[in-house]
This record gives structure tokens, sequence and C-alpha cells, in this order.
């Protein structure tokens, strides 16, 4: 779920809107395909076709963008500067760094 996630904050916005309101449902917000079906008027097996293709599109975007080595690296990164780092000044920029990569800015 995490993966799908980061992909999610990564491509979500190529989805369409439909498309990124039931994987928030179901990916983000832990809601069972039943429950999601529910909500939206629609039947379970439309819901998990519908997140079955989300989560295909969302892999093919990754293997043309490859942004997720890249983002899991700089993460890595800066967990060790937080763990080696005791200057408070630095502390605080890596957090802006982090809140820039998980928030879009």
């Amino acid at each position: 779920r995490f993966e799908i996630n980061v992909l999610l904050d990564f491509y979500g916005n190529l989805l369409t809107e439909k498309q990124q309101e039931i994987c928030g449902y179901y990916y983000r917000d832990d809601f069972t395909l039943q429950e999601i079906a529910d909500m939206e008027g629609i039947s379970r097996a439309a819901v998990h076709d519908m997140v079955r293709r989300s989560r295909e599109e969302l892999f093919r975007f990754e293997d043309k963008l490859r942004l997720l080595p890249g983002f899991k690296k700089r993460m890595d990164i800066y967990d060790k500067i937080k763990h080696y780092s005791q200057d408070k000044v630095i502390l605080e920029l890596v957090e802006q760094c982090i809140r820039t990569e998980t928030e879009g800015g």
C-alpha cells in the first residue's frame, strides 16, 4: 500500500477524477470494495475493476517516468541526515525537504 500511495502522490492527477476518488477511498481511507460500491451506487465488481485498472496505469506511469527510486533514495538520505545531525537548523531544513517531497512544496 505504501508504494501505491506514493504512486498516487506522483501520478494521481493523471488518473480520471473518478479513479482518483475510488483509489483514495480504497488505498488511503482503507474502505472495502463493498463499502465503496455502496457509497458510489455501483457494483463491487465495478469498483474492483476500477481499482485494478488504476493500479495498472500507475505502474505504467512509473515504468516510463521512474520517479519512485529517486524518491526512496532521497528519503533514505534525509533519514541519515536526521540521525547524524544535532543541528536544529539542519534538521529543520531536512524537514522542509521532506515536506517538499511528500506534499509538493
